[in-house]
This record gives C-alpha cells, structure tokens and sequence, in this order.
C-alpha cells in the first residue's frame, strides 16, 4: 500500500499567531527521501512535490523518516493565510506510489479562508489538457502568488483562500523550475471568487512581437507553404491582397489567388476532392448502368475483444465540449497562386497584417527559391529496343524447341 498521511503539524484549518518552526506532514510509515536530496534549489525530489504559498522562494524541505517539514526561505510571516500542499507522488521504501495529495492550511493571525477558485486549462496549440501546469493566483497590494498545480485532466482546485479578487495566471512549466520563462505557453485571468469562480486558460506562447515569417516552402508551381515565428489569432480572416509574391531581381508581381491557415486550406481543398470524386462517380454510373445484381453489403466487422481486466480510455466530454469552442492554433499559412510560379527562379514573399494571439500585427519577407524542373527521361530507341524477330540463328547455333 501507498504511504498515507496520518496527520499535520499544525492541524489544518486553524490560527497560530505565534506559529515558528516546521510545518510537518506525518505518516503512517518510512517514505522515501528519493534519490536526490533537497539542497534548496527546487531540483530535490521532495522539493518538487511541495508547494508552500504565498511566496515566491523556494521552500525548505527536510525528510524525518515518517514525517516531512516544511517552512518557507524567509520564515512564517504575521498576519497570513497559508497553503501547503503535497502533490501527488510521494513513495514508500517499497517505491508503493501515493496517488492522492494534502493540503494544509493555516493562518498565523490573519482570518480564516473562505474562498475557492477552480478552472480548466487547455493547451491552445494541441486543444489538448494543459497537464501539471502551475497555477499562480496572486492576491493583494504585494501580489503574493497562492500556487497549486493542475492534475491530468487539466483541472485545478485552489482552496481556501483568503476572501478578495485575484489575477490568476498558469503556465506550462517546461523546464519544471515553476517561473515563466521565455517561450513557456500561458494564459491570465481576473476573479472575484465571493465565495467560489471558475474559468478557463487557455495556454499559448504569446510575443510581444507580430508573427514574422521564417520558412517559405515551394510545394507545387501553384502552391507556397509559408511558415511563422509564433501562431496567428485564429479568428482572424485573411485576403489576398495581404501577400505579395514578386519575382526577383525584377520585382514583378505574380498574381495571388487566395491565403488562408493550413488548417483551413486543407479543409477546403479535401472538400473540393470529395465533390470532384462524387461528380466523377455519378457521370460514370450514368454512362454504364449496371444491369448486374449489387452484390450483398459486407457484414459490419465485429470489434475486437479486449482482454479480461482492461477498457478504453475514458473520454472527458466536458472537457471536449470546452477544447472545441476555439480552433488549434498553428503557425502555418498557404498561399495559392493565379499563375504558374517560374521554374528555376527566386521570389520575395512579403506578408501583412497578419495578427498574434496578443493581436499585435507586423509585415515581413520571406525568400522562396523555385527549384529546377527534372530532367525530362531520355526517349528509347525502338529500333535497338525491340528484337528482330526475322533474323536468321548464326549457323551452327542449335536451334531451341519450342512450347
């Protein structure tokens, strides 16, 4: 069995004006102190499974065999309401794994919390469940950050909290140091929980900077994939005349038929291919009638049967019914064009107007060179390539039986 918790010091929910020392949950055997030690960094494996808020160090963390304490870099500050949590991921000397956490909290003088927030994050790229991201709901004139972190499903539950309005930002920590940093996707939003709120995150790189193009590929003479530094606002709508395609060294315009997001390119062009395909179809039933009975339906394939003990996955319609309110973000645009590109040749590729998730637009150039056509198959000889069948066996050749 996994290690369970037994008790904490102090007991939770209750106010220590004069509280000093470690902050200890205690357990009802030996855990383990894993294999690297907790030196104050935030790399320890006990250090990663503990949040203190609100503050903005890294906690110390101490191992006692049965119990573990906690108590913040700084020390316990008057007049505070805080929030220790194990997360999930504490194991014995068997390496028997805790599933569940434990909260403490306490306050050392200040009133006792009353509030909840909760919410789901969406990593907006994949429109997928922003797993063990970091919450960070920051609270009063010092914006001290209450943590938590969200489980596999996306969600979070922050509670209690003190009684007020909060800027709440999550971000997927990447490099697991739980600081935003650089490119690390992330999202913010106000509440006023009075007494509980809920929302929704949806977590993306986000630049200061306008989307700036980085890679032109030639796909076909018709065809140019362009490729951006960070993903465009997908509600917005593109035109033609926001990409100018000119020939160098001349500068000569090709003509732009269309420009869309990849996502809606390739929708439109399979739905052209299936309408094309049904056309085709109809015109040749019409043509030749079969006047030959249709053969019988194949019987439906049975699924196969899973073996004794083991399901599918459960699907989290909740959370797809949110994931689906906003399309997937992409860094992808194709350009068509009204005339053939020239073989052999090098173009400038200038884009406008095409704005981030932050809404922030900029212009920008991209080169694409047109490769060479392939050397056309050289034509075989139908003299030399076809046998002569007239022609006499040498003498003195057996001759070969036929059949």
């Amino acid at each position: 069995m996994a290690p369970g918790v037994v008790g904490t010091v102090p007991e939770s929910t209750g106010v220590y004006p004069d509280f000093h020392g470690n902050a200890e949950f205690l357990f009802d055997e030996t855990v383990s102190e894993g294999s690297q030690p907790s030196l104050g960094y935030g790399t320890g494996d006990l250090e990663r499974l503990v949040i203190v808020s609100p503050t903005r160090e890294i906690p110390r963390v101490s191992w006692g065999r049965d119990r573990i304490g906690v108590r913040p870099r700084e020390g316990w500050r008057p007049n505070t309401v805080y929030r220790v949590e194990l997360l999930p991921g504490l194991t014995d000397l068997r390496r028997n794994r805790e599933k569940q956490g434990t909260v403490l909290t306490f306050t050392t003088g200040a009133p006792l919390p009353t509030d909840t927030l909760r919410g789901v994050l969406v990593d907006w790229t994949t429109r997928a469940p922003a797993r063990l991201a970091v919450i960070e709901a920051l609270y009063g004139p010092d914006t001290l950050p209450y943590r938590t972190q969200s489980d596999s499903s996306g969600r979070f539950v922050l509670a209690p909290l003190p009684h007020g309005a909060y800027l709440v930002r999550a971000f997927l920590d990447q490099n697991r140091n739980r600081r935003q940093d650089g490119r690390e996707a992330w999202d913010t939003l106000r509440l006023a929980p009075e007494p509980a709120a809920a929302g929704v995150w949806w977590l993306a790189p986000r630049d200061t900077l306008g989307p700036r193009v980085t890679t032109v590929t030639f796909r076909d003479s018709l065809t140019v994939e362009l490729q951006l530094s960070q993903a465009f606002d997908p509600a917005q709508r593109f035109e033609a005349a926001q990409v100018r395609v000119l020939l160098l060294p001349d500068s000569t315009p090709a003509g732009v038929a269309t420009f869309r997001g990849k996502a809606e390119d390739d929708s439109l062009q399979a739905r052209a291919r299936a309408v094309a395909d049904s056309l085709k179809a109809d015109s040749v039933r019409r043509a030749r009638p079969d006047t030959a009975a249709a053969p019988p339906a194949p019987a439906p394939a049975r699924p196969a049967p899973q073996p004794a003990g083991r399901r599918g996955a459960a699907v989290d319609s909740a959370f797809l019914r949110i994931a689906q309110g906003r399309p997937a973000l992409s860094d992808r645009m194709i350009v068509r064009l009204a005339t053939p590109l020239l073989p052999d040749a090098r173009y400038a590729v200038e884009v406008s107007g095409v704005r981030s998730v932050m809404g922030v637009a900029t212009t920008s150039l991209g080169l694409l060179v047109v490769p060479k056509p392939p050397p056309a198959p050289a034509a075989a000889d139908s003299a030399t390539a076809r046998p002569d069948s007239t022609r006499r066996p040498k003498v003195g050749a057996p001759l070969r039986p036929r059949g």
